[in-house]
C-alpha cells in the first residue's frame, strides 16, 4: 500500500505515518492485497482525501467500512463506482436528498461530485476484504481516521459533521462541539430507516443553512 495522499493532508497527519502502529498497518494492508481480492483498489484507498483536501473541507460524512462487493467501493463512503446499482443505504441517501432538497434521484452513485465541493467522505475503515464485511477493522485503520476527526476538530472552525447511526454517533467525543456543528440521526440502511430513524432528518438542507450562516458556498447535493 502505497500511502497516495495529497498533500494538504500531510502536515496534519505527519505524526500518524511516523507511528509503528500505521507501519504496521501499512504491512498488514499489503500482505491482504497480496494474498486476498481486497476493495477499493489500492490506488483508490486515500480518495477522500484526494477528491477533498484539507483547506476544502466544510462537511464530514462518517461511515463504517468499504463496499464488499465486486467494483463497489471507490475509496469514499456510501459512495459507488458510475453504473454499479445502488446499495440500500445510498438509495435511501438520495431519497432524503430528493426529499430534503429537490434535486431528484440521480443516475450515479459516485458521490466523487459531493466530495469535490468540500465533503469528506470518510469510512473508519479505509480497506476490507472481498465478500467479508469488517474483516479489516481493527488493524489500525480506526486509530488513523480518528486522528483524521480530531485534526479536523482541532485546526478549522464551523465543520459540519454528520453522524448517522451508532457508530458514527461515537465519534462526536472527538469533536469541539464548542466551534463545529454535529447533527446525528438514524443510519440511512433500510433496518433503521423503516423504522423511522432516517427520512426526515433534512440533514442537507440544514447543512446548507449552517454553511450559508458561517458565509460558505453551500453544497449542492
Amino acid at each position: 500500500m502505497d500511502v497516495d495522499i495529497h498533500k494538504s493532508w500531510k502536515p496534519y497527519l505527519k505524526n500518524e505515518f511516523d507511528n509503528p502502529y500505521f507501519e504496521g498497518l501499512v504491512r498488514f494492508v499489503k500482505e491482504e492485497y497480496t494474498k486476498h481480492e481486497c476493495f477499493p483498489p489500492g490506488d483508490e484507498i486515500f480518495n477522500a482525501f484526494n477528491h477533498c483536501h484539507f483547506d476544502d473541507v466544510k462537511v464530514v460524512i462518517i461511515g463504517q467500512d468499504p463496499y464488499h462487493g465486486p467494483n463497489q467501493a471507490n475509496g469514499l463512503c456510501f459512495s459507488v463506482k458510475n453504473a454499479v446499482s445502488h446499495p440500500p443505504s445510498l438509495i435511501n441517501i438520495f431519497k432524503e436528498v430528493e426529499t430534503d432538497v429537490g434535486i431528484p434521484y440521480p443516475e450515479s452513485g459516485d458521490l466523487s461530485r459531493w466530495a469535490k465541493q468540500g465533503v469528506l467522505l470518510l469510512n473508519a475503515t479505509l480497506t476490507v476484504r472481498a465478500h467479508q464485511a469488517a474483516s479489516h477493522q481493527k488493524k489500525g485503520w480506526e486509530i488513523f481516521t480518528d486522528a483524521v476527526i480530531k485534526s479536523i476538530s482541532d485546526s478549522k472552525e464551523n465543520i459540519v459533521f454528520l453522524l448517522w447511526g451508532g457508530f458514527a454517533k461515537q465519534k462526536a467525543k472527538l469533536i469541539d462541539s464548542s466551534k463545529h456543528h454535529i447533527l446525528t440521526s438514524g443510519h440511512p440502511s433500510p433496518l433503521s430507516a423503516n423504522r423511522g430513524y432516517w427520512f426526515g432528518n433534512a440533514h442537507f438542507s440544514k447543512t446548507n443553512e449552517l454553511l450559508t450562516s458561517n458565509s460558505k458556498s453551500t453544497i449542492k447535493w
